[in-house]
């Protein structure tokens, strides 16, 4: 039988891994365990992190809004549920972009919030 090597295809692989790990600092992207390790670290981060960063937005939005809204006399709970009575369906995003960067329209979403919590 002919012994069989895996010179190439090994080395073909493990290019794969330490591309993976360029950039990394000190021995995470020079040795191969190490390698290995921090790239199965990295894509278990990422994944993870894919999901917070959709939480984290979110809570900026919301604390944003709350900011604008208390700054116009009015709490971040009681402005969402004047909006939901008003029919007005705007998602969080759009809020917190209105009261940033075009307040007039953002004081009459407020008011209209306030009509409809009175």
């Amino acid at each position: 039988m002919v012994r069989v090597t895996y010179g190439a295809p090994r080395h073909q692989k493990k290019v794969r891994w330490f591309k993976q790990a360029k950039g990394y600092r000190g021995g995470r992207s020079k040795l191969w365990r190490t390698v290995r390790e921090s790239v199965v670290r990295a894509w278990a981060y990422s994944y993870r992190d894919r999901r917070q960063k959709k939480r984290q937005f979110r809570r900026l939005w919301i604390v944003r809004i709350n900011a604008a809204t208390r700054m116009r006399g009015m709490t971040y709970s009681q402005f969402i549920a004047g909006m939901k009575g008003a029919g007005i369906d705007l998602n969080r995003k759009q809020l917190s972009e209105l009261a940033i960067h075009d307040p007039a329209a953002f004081d009459a979403l407020v008011q209209e919030a306030k009509a409809v919590r009175s």
